[in-house]
């Protein structure tokens, strides 16, 4: 399997080398891409939940390309986005951001609180509450104003499921679901987005301290390899094929039953009578 992309994988030096003229016109494609989704929409603009990551800080340049004056980013604390504040600040002033901040906190406690009458939530699922209030935030806001939702998920997110469903999973549109993490550090370098911002360690957010390659087991460099070439080292590969394949729900329709007319045998009887 040999995979074209703005970043191309040497087998001899085992890294990726990003094409700046291919990077920078993929960026522009993506920026005339969400414009056209927008009009054949009807809709207004785009709004995106605004995390201090290079994932949804990439998403608000291309949304702030696109519609400089119809893009709304939403800062969305609850507990463990205190010490994302300062490069909050730095992305919302060097990319010329609109924004505003809901914070969840109350609301996460409250629903937390509620469910515990109930039942001992694991670490995991308390967890996924978060994005999934953010969803709902950010859906109220987007219906609000005829925006569309522009999700934050990578290719190597979306083939390992790393994404919580109908939270950060839940979007209209999806501009980097075709880039590989070095991809995305690539068209951040290239849109001005914060050194700081590109190379500080992946995390989804979900508690204090949480590391997505730590979760996870293997590295971003191992995922991209993969997806680049259909292998890496076996114990990383193994994990992400499991990943991929326990997580195929998430990337499917919602799983609909047959209608009655195809799995009744009195449709078949009643057409033999005819």
């Amino acid at each position: 399997m040999k995979r074209y992309g703005v970043c191309a994988y040497n087998t001899e030096t085992k890294n990726f080398v990003c094409n700046k003229e291919m990077v920078t016109s993929y960026a522009n494609y993506l920026v005339k891409w969400l414009q056209t989704k927008v009009r054949d929409a009807h809709a207004k603009g785009v709004i995106v939940g605004l995390s201090g990551g290079i994932d949804s800080t990439l998403v608000a340049a291309l949304a702030q390309k696109a519609f400089p004056d119809n893009h709304l980013a939403v800062v969305m604390p609850i507990d463990s986005m205190a010490h994302e504040q300062h490069d909050l600040k730095a992305i919302i002033s060097h990319l010329h951001l609109k924004t505003i901040t809901v914070d969840l906190a109350a609301s996460f406690q409250t629903l937390t609180k509620q469910l515990m009458q109930f039942t001992n939530l694991d670490l995991l699922p308390q967890s996924n509450i978060k994005p999934r209030l953010r969803m709902t935030t950010l859906y109220a806001l987007a219906q609000q104003h005829n925006y569309l939702v522009l999700g934050t998920d990578n290719a190597d997110e979306y083939h390992i499921g790393y994404f919580t469903k109908f939270g950060d999973g839940g979007a209209d549109l999806l501009p980097l679901v075709h880039l590989l993490k070095c991809e995305v550090r690539a068209l951040a370098k290239h849109l001005g987005v914060p050194d700081s911002v590109i190379h500080k360690a992946p995390s989804a957010g979900l508690w204090e301290g949480q590391s997505d390659e730590n979760e996870l087991g293997f590295s971003y460099a191992d995922l991209d390899e993969y997806l680049a070439t259909g292998h890496c080292n076996p114990v990383s590969q193994a994990k992400i094929e499991r990943l991929h394949q326990s997580s195929q729900h998430k990337r499917d329709k919602i799983y609909q039953p047959l209608p009655f007319a195809d799995v009744c045998e009195c449709r078949k009887s009643v057409t033999e009578k005819e």
